[in-house]
């Protein structure tokens, strides 16, 4: 939980209430930081009159000063009628090399060749690049001559925060715990941290790697609505959102004719929108700079090799399936032709699946506090230089197979993440190796491609060792764990090292488990099986997040068949879908049993704190629905609130062992058209661990 004073006290004047944006918006198509900018001068409080005055106040500032186009005459007429007025554009400058002047163009309001003069290019060198939203007084000085331009710029303001100390921002960051850390983190990208799982999470942060991280390449592959480019167009006011097919060789890096410097001289993060697309016509020269560029920070202007430090993302939308992706082509198939070339993905740092970020709905999103956009943009913006990936080499050792470049990949989402969660550079080793495993695994994932495309790169192994202990760990890759049977060789096996995946931190010996794999000694990985498993000693699974594949019936129907009396401990049988969890365990239970056979199942649960009498009414009407199906359902509450240990236990011997207890799937769809609703095969699953005993490996009846 956060707490809400906390974050009032140590970053007053920096926070917002995150719902406050859409209240305010309206018609105003303006970047997520300009409106938070503003909320944040009248609106940075707790106390509701002043938020609602504080309201009226940014409502009235964009009614009167946003340029909406379809209003940019009325707008000329009010600057000339009234000789000076103030209006929120975005301002885009160019160099008049004629008549040695800048001039500058408003998007919205449709004037061009306005008089900029020299001191806001010198401190705004953005202007010259893309546009800055600023806040500008616009003068109308008429003159007979026929070439004048009568607007004037009286004052020009970027709209951003200029006061952001990193020293305080550390220093606070030291007084929040790492799970409490990264829900305020979450809360300031707009999104309610209880709706995203902890991988969904850590996903979202590795977004805003590209700026706190100088030439950190990224791309993120997935299906539509997931918010992939959401936040390089409204996150931050240092970095620019551009169409994959709009960016030319001299937008990008340097005009030769004019000699400007394009895009990567003046953003700290440059990413390209709708990347993917097999027939999309590109640049085999881009391609090629681009290559250079991503690889050693550099491009050549004629004769002079000029260097940048803006960071690329790509993202875009796949077409096919994760499975049809990896059997049949790879992850980057739906990148154009000329894109699909081993070294420009060997030059990339970390892919993001996007199959495994949630969809955006409504209901994610928080109306609660969290960091006004443009504030966490700025202390991000001021970690740029620092590298934090020190860090993990003092514990841990990366694998001699690793060639440069992945070291270097690894190397840099690590710092990244570092600057993000752990700025202060207080973590524990397990807290570190936490960062390192994810680092390691979004690496893995471009690696593990490239030889399905270039058979001529050596495999590696993505294996580090403990420097204290020894031990040495293989990282798996989620797609790795979900379709082992279409794991490719293009990593080499280490038979000394244990599986580790990011969500899986139990003990070394744990198996994980897969889709392809048996989920049963029986293998009958969906119960499909007509007896009861056979005794194997105990059988211990690891799942890992966003795993999907998973279901009750996988899990338990081998080992409920043949049972007359099942026992379950849960002391989370609470909420609306907890309760419909253990109605999906009865339908297994009637799957397996035979017919015409009575089975008794008895549920030991706790109220917690809530209304038991509410609780009651809903098991009863179980009861009485599963009496119909000769299943006789009983109850009791453990009023001792001691109750703490999972599990399900049967007449036949077996005893499941569950960390979570039913509680083991994410958020889903639910409604008439979701698949997720009916079947739990496709739902992503929360990490957890399952352990399988029979009597004589506990020595006494279960």
């Amino acid at each position: 939980m956060i707490d809400e004073n906390k974050i009032q006290e140590l970053f007053s004047g920096y926070i917002v209430r995150k719902d406050l944006s859409k209240l305010v918006k309206g018609n105003a198509l303006v970047p997520t930081y300009v409106l938070e900018y503003l909320l944040g001068q009248y609106c940075a409080t707790s106390d509701e009159t002043t938020i609602a005055t504080g309201i009226e106040t940014v409502k009235e500032i964009l009614a009167k000063h946003y340029v909406n186009r379809s209003e940019s005459q009325l707008v000329l007429s009010w600057i000339k009628e009234r000789g000076r007025y103030k209006v929120i554009d975005r301002v885009t400058v160019t160099l008049n090399d004629q008549k040695g002047t800048y001039e500058a163009s408003f998007s919205n309001l449709g004037i061009k060749k306005v008089i900029v003069e020299a001191d806001y290019v010198k401190n705004y060198p953005k202007l010259l690049v893309g546009g800055v939203w600023s806040i500008v007084d616009i003068e109308y000085r008429y003159e007979e001559d026929r070439d004048h331009v009568p607007w004037v710029i009286e004052h020009l303001k970027p709209i951003q925060i200029a006061n952001a100390s990193l020293e305080d921002f550390i220093a606070a960051r030291a007084q929040f715990a790492t799970e409490e850390w990264v829900d305020f983190l979450i809360r300031g990208l707009g999104f309610n941290p209880d709706a995203l799982s902890e991988r969904n999470k850590w996903y979202q942060l590795v977004r805003l790697i590209p700026f706190c991280e100088n030439n950190y390449d990224l791309i993120e592959l997935g299906p539509k609505g997931t918010g992939k480019s959401h936040i390089y167009s409204e996150f931050s006011p240092h970095g620019i959102l551009i169409s994959g097919g709009e960016v030319t060789l001299a937008k990008l890096f340097v005009n030769n004719s004019t000699n400007k410097i394009g895009l990567v001289g003046y953003w700290d993060a440059v990413a390209f929108d709708e990347f993917a697309g097999r027939d999309k016509q590109v640049d085999k020269t881009l391609i090629d700079v681009m290559k250079n560029y991503l690889a050693n920070r550099s491009f050549s202007r004629g004769t002079e090799q000029l260097t940048a430090d803006a960071s690329i993302v790509f993202v875009g939308n796949t077409s096919k399936s994760v499975s049809y992706m990896l059997k049949h082509e790879n992850l980057f198939m739906d990148l154009p032709g000329k894109y699909q070339d081993s070294a420009f993905i060997d030059r990339l740092h970390f892919y993001i699946p996007g199959w495994e970020v949630a969809i955006i709905r409504n209901e994610m999103f928080t109306a609660a506090f969290g960091f006004i956009v443009d504030y966490l943009a700025q202390v991000l913006k001021l970690q740029r230089s620092m590298d934090h990936s020190d860090a993990y080499r003092k514990l841990f050792d990366l694998d001699n197979t690793l060639s440069t470049r992945d070291k270097l990949a690894i190397s840099k989402t690590f710092s990244g993440l570092m600057k993000i969660v752990y700025p202060h550079r207080e973590a524990t080793k397990e807290e570190i190796e936490h960062v390192l495993v994810f680092a390691m695994e979004g690496r893995k994932r471009i690696k593990s491609e490239i030889l399905k495309i270039d058979p001529t790169f050596d495999p590696v192994r993505f294996v580090y060792s403990d420097l204290e202990t020894g031990e040495r760990k293989e990282v798996m890759t989620a797609e790795e764990l979900r379709y082992p049977m279409l794991r490719g060789n293009t990593t080499v096996p280490d038979p000394n090292a244990s599986d580790r995946h990011l969500d899986a931190p139990g003990s070394s010996d744990a198996n994980v488990v897969s889709l392809g794999s048996a989920l049963t000694p029986s293998g009958g990985n969906e119960g499909t099986q007509g007896k009861p498993v056979q005794p194997t000693g105990p059988v211990h699974f690891t799942i890992a997040e966003n795993q999907t594949g998973i279901s009750y019936r996988s899990l338990f129907a081998d080992y409920l068949r043949g049972a007359k009396s099942i026992n379950i401990i849960d002391p989370y049988i609470r909420k609306a879908y907890q309760i419909r969890n253990l109605v999906e365990l009865m339908q297994v239970v009637l799957d397996v049993k035979t017919q015409a056979e009575e089975i008794n199942v008895h549920l030991t649960t706790d109220f917690g704190d809530y209304n038991r009498f509410e609780i009651e009414d809903n098991l009863r009407k179980i009861q009485d629905d599963l009496m119909k199906v000769d299943i006789v359902f009983t109850y009791e509450f453990d009023t001792s609130r001691t109750l703490h240990a999972r599990s399900i236990s049967t007449d036949t011997g077996w005893k499941i062992s569950l960390d979570r207890g039913l509680d083991i799937f994410q958020r889903f769809e639910s409604g008439l058209l979701a698949l997720a609703g009916i079947d739990q095969r496709a739902r992503y699953c929360k990490a957890f661990e399952v352990t399988y005993l029979r009597d004589q490996d506990t020595g006494q009846k279960s």
